[in-house]
């Protein structure tokens, strides 16, 4: 029996935790006749959540204008979450009703047409709600069937950072043997990224902060460099033994870049997909033309990358790396828990687990 209210977590503008506030009888979601209406056991936590939430995404003028991802402003109040695991409750009229009762795994990617390769242009949690709730709706093409003892809190490490980081590996042509420099390589897209890397026999490298050196070891990093070192360069060649690195997957940015560029070898591939380190950067760009290097922005993924993601997984060839788990209630604490960046992996919600 679906009830009418739900409990939901309700971002109500952009600003500071305060703008999170917990609706204990929000609306059920009505479905349209090819969606599915999702029970959610867990949803993620990403940088995403915390920067639509502040605003932070800038524009073209102006860096530090407080503007929405995407190109429109969102629409307030917004139930956030992308991450997605759960049960179908109840299905669209055009949906086989055999889907009910099927744990999923959600797609959060909202694409412009049919085709694997299409990048997603937004997501689930963003201009359509999402699953910081009781409930969600999405399209039934985007609930994907999983078969595992991993529990939903396990489930929904993987989605927006580990597609993100294949959608990197792809676009750069990460091939086997070939040696990748991963920077934040202790946050949910760097620990995923590490680990997609050893699925399609690369060898990763990571950039990490004191202390957690031995957690990226151990999730697959072949060696591992401190951030902050005064000789970037240095320590990275120490560290692969003078081999060169082909490949760089760049999640912080900031005053780093440069070093990394250096880093890379004659006709290197650079890869982003974040700003933590700081969203301006001052770049000598003759060092980008003398060695021939190519860069890739990259922002979510495809439905290639989300099937490849889901496959590993499910095949064991991935692990979750569940570094936290809170309330629904407690989301606001989970975001504070999240920017602190001293654990090695994701934090998640749950919700009816």
């Amino acid at each position: 029996m679906i009830p009418e209210t739900m409990r939901a977590m309700l971002l109500t503008g952009h600003g500071g935790p305060d703008k999170l506030v917990l609706d204990d009888h929000h609306p059920v979601p009505t479905i349209t006749p090819e969606e599915v209406l999702i029970k959610v056991g867990a949803c993620g936590i990403n940088n995403t959540d915390i920067w639509v939430r502040e605003g932070a995404y800038g524009s073209s003028d102006d860096p530090e204008e407080v503007t929405s991802f995407g190109d429109s402003p969102l629409q307030f109040p917004l139930i956030q979450g992308a991450d997605i695991v759960g049960t179908i409750a109840a299905c669209g009229d055009a949906i086989d009703p055999s889907r009910l009762g099927e744990r999923v795994m959600v797609d959060f990617g909202i694409y412009s047409g049919e085709g694997v390769d299409i990048a997603s242009h937004d997501y689930i949690g963003s201009y359509r709600p999402g699953g910081f709730a009781e409930y969600v709706a999405v399209p039934a093409v985007n609930a994907h069937q999983i078969e595992t003892e991993l529990s939903d809190a396990e489930m929904a490490t993987f989605c927006c950072a580990y597609v993100t980081g294949e959608h990197m590996l792809r676009r750069a042509r990460v091939c086997e043997g070939e040696r990748v420099l991963v920077t934040g390589a202790s946050g949910g897209v760097g620990s995923g990224v590490i680990q997609l890397c050893r699925a399609r026999g690369a060898i990763p490298y990571g950039v990490v902060g004191t202390g957690k050196e031995d957690l990226v070891r151990s999730i697959g990093a072949e060696e591992v460099v401190e951030r902050g070192c005064k000789d970037l360069v240095s320590a990275v060649q120490a560290a692969t033994g003078g081999a060169v690195i082909d490949v760089i997957v760049d999640t912080v940015a900031g005053p780093m870049m440069p070093d990394l560029i250096e880093v890379l070898r004659p006709g290197g591939r650079y890869a982003t997909c974040g700003a933590m380190g700081g969203p301006i950067v001052e770049l000598d760009m003759r060092r980008i033309y003398l060695k021939n290097i190519e860069i890739h922005g990259a922002t979510q993924g495809t439905r290639r990358d989300f099937a490849a993601v889901r496959d590993y997984v499910l095949s064991g060839a991935i692990r979750p790396l569940l570094a936290g788990a809170f309330p629904l209630a407690e989301l606001a604490r989970a975001q504070e828990t999240f920017g602190r960046k001293d654990f090695v992996g994701k934090l998640v919600v749950t919700v009816n687990s």
